[in-house]
């Protein structure tokens, strides 16, 4: 139980199994430094690559270098076990880029363990992970998508001249990428058939499912933010992004990048599209917290491109301009998720197990009958 007086908590989780997790931990830091000292006491949680969570009084990036050390931690109902401790949690904040924390099972486990949540849900969490439902949802929503087809890993081994007879078919050059990866991690423009096996043979060292997309060059990639704040939906300004090869690499996005424009130099009906299905997309699902939406602009058409559900630094550059605004932000958040915290529907409990009608042979053979 909380002592009386005692502030509000918020635990920040950031880590995880994923290629991201090292992004992961610059995000959740700087999400935790920025929070403490405010009105949540902040609680950093880190989840371990080989199963598990800790909690610790980490500072720094850096404390992240080498496996850190810290006090074990489970989820329970409404908080965190440290040991026989509990630790009431009043709301969450998820960091985890990538992996087992952005796909929507993190999600999961808080709305499990009755923990509100300031980021997205698990069913839009789990969906816009994979790049192929991705498309498919959008197509579904009316959203503009570049052509596309999924390739497994076990149709590309069982037969690699079908899977290079339909990218033919499809037209070079094309992009193909990890269906379920992010970051531009696996990533290759591919302008013909031998360079379509070593990319796929790429990407299926990440993931199982890869994606062959049509490309273009002279695209423009154009980023656009929605988060629910205040009782309303709140689109942002764009951004565009800048890169000097192909497509934006893992390095022009965290180490070398050249620069963005915000508010991006688009034509006005361009701006507006790309906001516009930017809210079609977060309003279809309800969602809460801030995401990314990516698109691309070739000539005067748009196309989404993928949602991040846990963007870089939470997208907080898109609603903030100085630090202390970005702490603002997270805060509002943070209380947002508990101000939308609505009481659960009852659970309808059938008696049937009382019956008394599924044991013995008899009941054998109503089990097997069930419908």
């Amino acid at each position: 139980m909380r002592k009386k007086g005692e502030g509000r908590t918020a635990a920040v989780f950031f880590g995880g199994r994923s290629n991201e997790a090292e992004i992961s931990v610059i995000t959740g830091m700087y999400a935790v430094n920025l929070l403490r000292g405010g009105k949540y006491r902040i609680l950093p949680v880190f989840l371990r690559e080989e199963g598990g969570m800790l909690t610790g009084k980490w500072r720094h990036v850096s404390d992240f270098a080498q496996p850190p050390a810290g006090t074990p931690v489970a989820l329970t109902e409404g908080g965190l076990m440290a040991g026989r401790r509990r630790i009431p949690v009043d709301a969450a904040l998820n960091c985890c880029h990538g992996g087992m924390g952005e796909d929507g099972t993190l999600a999961a486990l808080l709305a499990w363990h009755r923990i509100p949540s300031a980021s997205p849900a698990m069913a839009e969490s789990a969906v816009f992970m994979d790049k192929w439902l991705t498309k498919l949802t959008a197509q579904g929503l009316g959203v503009p998508v570049l052509p596309a087809f999924p390739v497994t890993e076990e149709a590309f081994s069982a037969a690699p001249e079908g899977v290079c007879v339909q990218a033919s078919a499809f037209g070079y050059p094309v992009i193909v990428k990890p269906a379920r990866l992010g970051s531009s991690i696996g990533l290759t423009v591919v302008h013909g058939e031998e360079e379509l096996k070593g990319a796929l043979a790429l990407a299926f060292t990440l993931d199982r499912l890869a994606l062959v997309e049509r490309y273009h060059p002279g695209r423009r990639d154009v980023n656009c933010a929605a988060c629910h704040l205040g009782g309303e939906v709140n689109i942002s300004p764009c951004e565009e992004v800048f890169s000097g090869g192909e497509a934006l690499s893992f390095e022009e996005k965290y180490e070398r990048g050249r620069g963005s424009d915000f508010p991006a130099r688009l034509p006005p009906a361009a701006a507006e599209r790309i906001r516009a299905l930017t809210r079609t997309l977060y309003e279809a699902f309800g969602m809460r917290g801030a995401v990314r939406a990516d698109f691309f602009v070739i000539g005067e058409e748009v196309f989404f491109n993928e949602l991040n559900i846990v963007p870089g630094s939470l997208a907080s550059r898109f609603f903030a301009d100085s630090l202390a605004g970005v702490r603002a932000f997270f805060t509002a958040l943070l209380d947002e998720a508990i101000a939308a915290s609505v009481p659960e529907k009852p659970v309808l409990h059938t008696g049937i197990l009382s019956q008394n009608i599924f044991s013995g042979a008899k009941g054998c053979k109503r089990r097997g009958n069930l419908l």
